[in-house]
C-alpha cells in the first residue's frame, strides 16, 4: 500500500509543469521531477545525490548576485523554519539563463525539527514579458512618437521633481520654451512630411548639445522645452544662446530642397514658489519677446 501510495505521489509530482526538488538536512537533493528537468535540463539522474550549493543552477537575482553562496532562499528557510518566496535567474543546462519564481518550505519531522526544504520553481518568463512590456508602455506614454524625446507629460514630471530638489537643497534651474520660427511656412511650402523632417532635426540638434543631467522634449507642435539643471542664471542666457545658433545652422535635407530654420528661445530660473506652470509661463513669454524682436533670439526672465 505504501508503495503504490509514494508511486502515485511521485507520478503526481511528475505531471506538475512545476519544478520539485527535496533536500535533506544536509541541503543533499533527494528528489528531482519531470518539471525540474524541463525547466533546467538537468536529468534527474544527475541532480539526484548532488548539494544544492554545489552551485549548478547558480542562481542570480536581477542585480546578478549569487544566490546560491550567500542568500540561498532554500538554505535560510531551513535555518528559521519560514517560507519563502524570490524571483531569480537559473543557469539552464546549455548554459542561457532561465527566470523563474521559486517558494520554499521546511519541511519537519514528527517532532517538529527541521529536516529539510522542499524548492518549488516555475518559469517566469511570462511575468518578465508582463512587466517589460508594462516598463515600455509607461515609457511610451511620455514618449513623444515623432521625435523620440520626452513630452509634455514627461517634461511637467520632470520639472515638478525640479522644483522639488530646489525647494530642499536650493539647487538652481532653468528652463527654456524654444520655439521653431515660420513653421507654419515650411509646412505650406514644402509640405507636412518636410515639416516632420524640421522638427526630428530641431529635436536631435537639441539634444546632441545638452548634458546627459539635462532633459529636452517636445511641448507641442513646433515647441519643445529643456530643463537645464544646476545652471546659475548667469549661464542660462549662454546656453540658451549655443541651442539657437545650432539651430540655426544646421540643415534639413528634403526631397526638393535644403530647409534651414531658426528658433525663438525663452529662459526663466526658478523660484522658490513657482509651480510647472508658472516656470513654463515666464519662459513662454521671453519666448514671444524673442518672437517680437525679429525672431532667431534669446530672451532671459529677470
Amino acid at each position: 500500500m505504501d508503495t503504490h501510495s509514494d508511486e502515485f505521489h511521485q507520478a503526481l509530482l511528475d505531471n506538475l509543469h512545476d519544478g520539485v526538488y527535496y533536500v535533506d538536512a544536509k541541503r543533499r537533493i533527494n528528489y528531482w521531477n519531470k518539471g525540474a528537468e524541463r525547466l533546467t535540463g538537468y536529468s534527474r539522474e544527475k541532480m539526484v545525490g548532488c548539494f544544492c550549493f554545489d552551485n549548478l543552477l547558480d542562481h542570480v537575482t536581477e542585480d546578478g548576485k549569487h544566490l546560491c553562496t550567500d542568500g540561498c532562499p532554500l538554505s535560510a528557510t531551513m535555518q528559521d523554519a519560514q517560507p519563502r518566496e524570490a524571483e531569480v535567474h537559473l543557469r539552464h543546462a546549455d548554459g542561457h539563463r532561465v527566470p523563474v519564481l521559486v517558494r520554499t518550505s521546511p519541511i519537519f519531522d514528527d517532532g517538529q525539527k527541521v529536516v529539510g526544504a522542499v524548492e518549488v520553481f516555475s518559469n517566469n518568463q511570462s511575468m518578465f514579458r508582463m512587466r517589460r512590456r508594462v516598463d515600455q508602455l509607461e515609457q511610451d506614454v511620455q514618449r513623444d512618437l515623432l521625435t523620440g524625446l520626452g513630452n509634455r507629460a514627461f517634461l511637467q514630471m520632470k520639472i515638478q521633481s525640479a522644483l522639488g530638489e530646489y525647494r530642499v537643497h536650493h539647487i538652481p534651474f532653468g528652463v527654456l520654451f524654444i520655439d521653431i520660427d515660420h513653421f507654419k511656412s515650411v509646412n505650406d511650402t514644402y509640405g507636412h512630411p518636410a515639416g516632420d523632417l524640421v522638427i526630428q532635426n530641431v529635436a536631435r540638434t537639441l539634444s546632441a548639445h545638452l548634458r546627459d543631467t539635462d532633459a529636452c522634449g517636445r511641448w507641442s507642435g513646433d515647441e519643445f522645452v529643456a530643463l537645464l539643471l544646476e545652471v546659475e542664471p548667469v549661464y542660462l542666457h549662454k546656453i540658451a544662446d549655443k541651442l539657437r545658433a545650432m539651430v540655426a545652422s544646421s540643415i534639413v535635407q528634403s526631397e526638393n530642397a535644403e530647409i534651414c530654420v531658426t528658433a525663438s528661445v525663452g529662459a526663466a530660473t526658478a523660484h522658490e514658489n513657482d509651480t510647472v506652470e508658472s516656470l513654463i509661463e515666464r519662459a513662454d513669454a521671453q519666448m514671444y519677446s524673442s518672437k517680437l524682436s525679429g525672431r532667431n533670439q534669446v530672451s532671459v526672465a529677470g
